[in-house]
């Protein structure tokens, strides 16, 4: 028999489902992907189809592994996945009760408004580290459990099961066996107790979620259970879990107080590890659970953009400016500057520091000499602005000055927009040899609990740059750019003291 010396990663996320196998030196042996549909019932709901979440993450392992020559140099698995997104389903046929709420879905925005003036957001920050927001899952479960008929009745009886995408496909996997969770899918619903690292009864009367819902939370390396053999044709352990950016963390080695790394998806979330001790933010940044391994916790400050590649997709799929996401380099690097075209992509609000749900979209500066060059650019620029905006408020939150910023994610492929972020940030941009690195840390974890990798000092010695981007422009131009910027995002805001 061969050695088991390969790890299969599934990452879920919000707009497609991708599966590779790795090998011991953190190599992509294989690797399959699938995009699937979004639905938007209603002005700024969002949900998936959790059975197309499941064929897919079925059907692209099963690719991934058979172009791997199959299963038998698989340690184990490792899941990542969109954070925050909730599934409800049956117990007894693990079918779900309703399609799963997104992450991006803004229908409780004024159930949050409405516990804030209540004056709950002290105790939910105390506990969670998170902010009252319809990002995060336990207003979006609760609705479910009010909206659908019978359902909180049955979940108080114990027949309905919570989770968040990873444990839906680990039950899923398991044949119905397991029903767990990681700590950081945990410690993003805000139920969960960051410090006691447990569910909180408080938070379950606050946001009305009976305890029975609730899955068993584990390490996030460690063996969760295996899958039905009849599934790949034989048994794996199914050996690690995270959130897309907390696996992100691992996948970037970022493991040392003060490592910071960036990843840039459908929305853009920067961590910046703080070690053993949470750092309450005054910035309204998120203090969150970056990874627990062996027991032993580690803190980070995260802030998120809500909008990152999903305003490439825009442009693509809502302006038809573009027909691939790449054109946007070359139509960056072909103007000289941005004429004074500034994109604030609040599609579905703004992220930290502004949290601001009502916030919309907007584009400002135009003149008939602009082109579709200057608002592709403008697209990108804003997510470098963004980012800015998060380590500035992280800085004055005292989480200290990163010395280097890792990327990772579908942008950070773009070289235009990795120096443009250095020359905002006034850092060095350091970009991986591989850039998946949600899925590379979801398969790092995976491996530490089979043995493929003996600790964290092993990942990161596996870690690779692949590129670096130093600051390079004048710092005249840069604030003034930064001032425009801060002009555009005041116009967007509902409250635009907050700039």
């Amino acid at each position: 028999m061969s050695k088991q010396d390969y790890v299969l990663a599934i990452d879920q996320g919000t707009t497609s489902t991708r599966s590779i196998v790795f090998d011991k030196n953190a190599h992509e042996i294989s690797s399959a992907r699938q995009e699937f549909a979004q639905h938007y019932p209603k002005a700024g709901w969002v949900e998936h189809c959790p059975e197309d979440i499941w064929n897919d993450a079925k059907a692209t392992a099963t690719a991934a592994l058979e172009k791997a020559g199959g299963t038998s140099r698989i340690a184990g698995i490792g899941i990542t996945n969109q954070r925050e997104t909730i599934v409800v389903w049956d117990r007894a046929t693990g079918k779900p009760i309703h399609r799963a709420i997104v992450w991006q879905d803004r229908r409780t925005a004024s159930v949050c408004q409405k516990l804030r003036e209540e004056g709950a957001e002290a105790l939910v920050r105390e506990r969670t580290g998170l902010l009252l927001d319809p990002y995060f899952s336990a207003t979006k479960l609760a609705w479910l459990l009010d909206n659908v008929p019978e359902a909180r009745a049955r979940a108080e009886k114990g027949e309905l099961a919570f989770g968040t995408i990873d444990s839906f496909l680990l039950w899923r996997l398991t044949g119905g066996k397991v029903h767990a969770t990681d700590i950081t899918n945990a410690s993003r619903t805000l139920l969960f107790d960051i410090h006691k690292q447990k569910w909180d009864e408080d938070l379950l009367r606050l946001f009305r979620v009976p305890a029975a819902l609730l899955p068993e939370v584990k390490d996030n390396s460690t063996i969760f259970g295996e899958t039905d053999p009849s599934l790949f044709g034989r048994a794996i352990p199914i050996a690690g879990m995270a959130g897309d950016q907390q696996a992100a963390v691992v996948g970037q080695a970022c493991f040392s107080q003060g490592m910071a790394k960036a990843t840039y998806g459908t929305g853009c979330f920067v961590l910046l590890n703080t070690g053993e001790k949470p750092v309450t933010s005054k910035n309204r940044m998120l203090t969150t659970i970056a990874y627990r391994i062996n027991g032993k916790t580690s803190y980070a400050l995260e802030g998120s953009i809500f909008v990152a590649g999903a305003a490439i997709k825009w442009l693509r799929d809502g302006l038809h400016l573009i027909t691939h996401a790449s054109q946007t380099d070359d139509m960056a690097t072909r103007i000289p500057h941005s004429h004074g075209v500034y994109m604030v992509p609040g599609f579905v609000g703004l992220g930290a520091p502004h949290w601001d749900p009502d916030a919309r979209g907007l584009i400002c500066g135009l003149t008939l000499d602009a082109t579709a060059a200057h608002i592709a650019r403008a697209a990108l620029e804003s997510v470098a602005y963004q980012t800015l905006d998060l380590v500035t408020a992280m800085t004055q939150d005292g989480a200290g000055t990163t010395e280097a910023l890792r990327v990772d994610g579908g942008m950070a492929a773009n070289d235009w927009f990795c120096q443009f972020l250095a020359d905002m940030l006034q850092v060095n941009v350091e970009r991986p040899r591989n850039i998946e690195t949600t899925a590379l840390g979801a398969g790092f974890l995976a491996g530490l609990s089979t043995g493929v990798w003996d600790n964290e000092k092993t990942l990161a010695s596996e870690w690779a740059r692949g590129a670096l981007f130093k600051p390079s422009m004048a710092n005249e131009q840069r604030k003034t750019m930064i001032a425009g910027w801060h002009q555009a995002v005041k116009r967007t805001l509902t409250n635009p003291s907050s700039v």
